[in-house]
């Protein structure tokens, strides 16, 4: 069964500061225990039993329709009686609970119905069938789909495919996940019969698996409940010192959040901004989380000012008068209604500070806004209700359109996860990237990824396993290497090589973030065994033997065709510049009978003239053969020596020798001595080089200038 036992006589966590802070209250989860359990209602009257969850039900939802309600009452009580619970109590209370807490959320009628209904197909009688035929395939969807997560135990060896299972059918329909968080919320409740060791247990895989997707579904009402509730069995010292921190706090005769509370009001009175100003006191892991980062807590750390509007730009109207009379903290502001966060939740964060020091943290929303900051995708409804008479897509697909982001990249990577044990692991990681990055694509496109993650994220999150091919990117306009860590709104241009045997480096898993990168890599790795290394970067490679131009004698390169006026002169091209026709080009004598022969922009040209050197007039002959220096950078990859020596080569060009420095930050260096059989083959080489996998630039070398004795 999935409700676990009830001990009435264990409290919940309380709330800090409930009874010394007016105004709106905290959506409150606690009102159920021992309710008034009666039996069917004569007639079509709603059973007592069903009052509460009836009433906040109506809250959210006036004209909501109750016989589904009751009908499902009915057979769950039915189906269940006789069944007790271990602390004694009926069975029917546990759905009666998770009911009420989805009720409390703003859950619509047919999410409570599946949820009254959820554990009778599992644990009575009841066929799926039969709550088709009573209750609609909507809510035969919805109990089937909380059904299945059931069926397997929470044993450690188990665990990773009950949660594997759990966000299929999250990624179906988020109201399944619903369903589970509030059926997780209970039983965490009531855990106060379980022996220590289970307690644990089930508070551990709450905390590492639940209370994140409660963060990133949005539903923050059922995560800080959770949190405090895990808090107290996982950390129980530290949950009484924070409780005794609290009740002192409550103690005190002053309230400077209240003053502030208070100030605040006059404040947008005077501006004509209607606006309710409130006092939300923090959960014990909040207020713990407060002290552990800024040490002795004063009476404003112990809650938050909300302040609620009507329009969204009342937020920003209430930001820039609250900015004007008191002094804002700059650090802390944070506009979450232009950028959303990744789980629906929009707000502006500040806060202010008054003359005696006091900070007061300021939320600042609309009323719509905090209903969803309270319950994510829990208040907005029923999310598959089509505008029009179809459901589904044209793939036959339920349509999601309150799918986060995130939810559907992790569906798509949990297909490839080759086992479960490596979709735990990957999930566990995934789920602790707790903040969402939007990075922009050039065409306008956005990507969102966990902060933290690098342009091997990107790659993979745009292209998928095309992004094997990738071989560098652009950042903000700017070369970057892919393990370069992006920032929220960065410009992200993925540079990928058009050869087909492109290969990721096992590098890249250090850099991956996300688990569809991580998984895309290591699939690749373990499907392709490792092949012979080429040589090792930084060292000389073999020189082949040049090719003699026609007419130059043989066993030696000849120079090219430089014309010098001194008869009788060794013409020599600077091997800092290597001029090639038709450069512009000066010459100057050195010893020996020497003549180097420069590009005119070389910066060995004003070296040589400082020292004094002679300048000889010179110009290009008709021979064409010359020699040239190239540098060519690139990402690094396996095999890149050898495909840019065949690239060379397939120009009907000679290489003299060539040089790859070691690399740096994922970037190499080549530089080559080519001969080439004609200076006018020197722009389609450079190009043939560029097209080269993982070659972003091929330049003409320009060495620092050597003046030669």
């Amino acid at each position: 069964m999935s409700a676990e036992a009830t001990n009435p006589a264990t409290p919940g966590p309380i709330t800090p500061g409930a009874q010394r802070r007016r105004g709106r209250p905290r959506i409150d989860l606690r009102r159920i225990g021992w309710a008034a359990l009666l039996g069917p209602a004569a007639g079509n009257r709603l059973p007592d039993a069903i009052g509460h969850v009836v009433e906040a039900h109506r809250a959210h939802h006036p004209e909501a329709p109750l016989e589904p309600l009751r009908r499902a009452y009915v057979l769950a009580e039915s189906s269940h009686r006789g069944q007790m619970r271990k602390s004694g109590e009926p069975y029917i209370t546990h759905p009666l609970a998770v009911t009420l807490i989805l009720a409390e959320l703003g859950a619509e009628t047919t999410t409570l119905t599946a949820s009254l209904l959820h554990d009778t197909v599992e644990d009575t009688e009841v066929t799926l069938d039969q709550v088709r035929t009573e209750f609609g395939e909507e809510v035969a969807y919805l109990v089937d789909g909380v059904t299945k997560l059931e069926k397997v135990d929470y044993g450690a060896a188990a665990e990773p495919e009950t949660f594997r299972k759990m966000l299929v059918a999250t990624g179906n329909d988020v109201r399944v996940m619903s369903i589970k968080l509030a059926d997780r919320l209970h039983n965490m409740r009531t855990l106060g019969v379980m022996r220590p060791e289970k307690q644990a247990r089930i508070a551990k895989v709450t905390r590492d698996v639940l209370i994140p997707l409660a963060e990133r579904l949005g539903v923050q009402a059922l995560k800080t409940e959770l949190e405090d509730l895990v808090f107290a069995i996982l950390h129980p010292d530290e949950y009484t010192e924070t409780r005794e921190l609290i009740a002192a706090n409550d103690a005190r005769g002053t309230d400077p959040l209240a003053e502030i509370a208070e100030d605040a009001r006059a404040v947008l009175k005077d501006a004509g901004i209607a606006a309710e100003v409130l006092i939300r006191s923090r959960h014990f892991v909040s207020v713990h989380r407060a002290r552990r980062k800024r040490g002795t807590l004063r009476g404003a750390d112990f809650g938050r000012l909300l302040v609620l509007v009507g329009e969204d730009a009342d937020c920003y109207g209430v930001l820039g008068e609250l900015h004007t009379c008191f002094t804002p903290v700059v650090s802390e502001f944070k506009d979450f209604i232009a950028v959303p966060k990744f789980n629906l939740y929009q707000s502006l964060h500040t806060a202010v500070t008054r003359g005696d020091g006091e900070v007061a943290e300021v939320l600042i929303r609309t009323h719509q806004m905090h209903k969803v900051a309270e319950a994510g995708v829990v208040a907005l409804g029923n999310p598959y209700a089509p505008p029009a008479d179809e459901q589904t897509d044209s793939m036959g697909e339920r349509a999601d359109p309150t799918r986060p982001g995130w939810l559907s990249r992790l569906l798509d990577w949990q297909e490839a996860a080759p086992d479960a044990d490596t979709f735990w692991s990957t999930l566990r990681e995934d789920l602790a990237q707790d903040r969402e990055i939007t990075v922009f694509r050039p065409d306008g496109g956005t990507l969102g990824l966990p902060a933290g993650a690098s342009c091997v994220d990107a790659a993979y999150a745009q292209y998928g396993e095309d992004a094997h091919a990738c071989i560098g990117a652009r950042v903000n306009g700017r070369l970057a290497t892919l393990s370069t860590v992006l920032s929220d709104g960065d410009t992200v241009q993925l540079l990928m090589g058009q050869d087909p045997a492109s290969e990721p480096s096992r590098d890249w898993l250090d850099h991956a973030r996300t688990p569809a990168a991580r998984i895309a890599i290591r699939r690749w790795l373990t499907t392709h065994p490792a092949t012979p290394q080429p040589e090792p970067e930084g060292r000389r490679a073999p020189e082949p033997a040049p090719r003699a131009p026609q007419g130059a004698p043989a066993g030696r390169p000849a120079e090219a065709n430089a014309v010098v006026d001194q008869p009788g002169a060794s013409v020599r091209l600077a091997g800092c510049c290597t001029p090639v026709p038709p450069d512009a080009v000066t010459a100057f004598a050195v010893r020996g009978g020497v003549v180097t022969v420069h590009r005119a922009e070389c910066h060995g040209v004003a070296r040589m003239k400082s020292t004094g050197r002679a300048e000889v007039g010179v110009h290009w002959g008709d021979t064409t053969q010359c020699r040239v220096s190239l540098i060519a950078e690139s990402f690094s990859r396996p095999h890149l020596l050898a495909d840019l020596t065949e690239a060379i080569a397939l120009e009907s060009v000679a290489v003299i020798s060539a040089t790859v420095e070691p690399p740096t930050q994922g970037r190499v260096r080549h530089t080559y001595t080519l001969q080439l059989p004609d200076a006018t083959t020197l722009p389609g080489l450079m190009r043939a080089m560029r097209n080269i996998a993982g070659v972003y630039d091929v330049s003409r070398a320009q060495h620092p200038a050597q003046t030669t004795s």
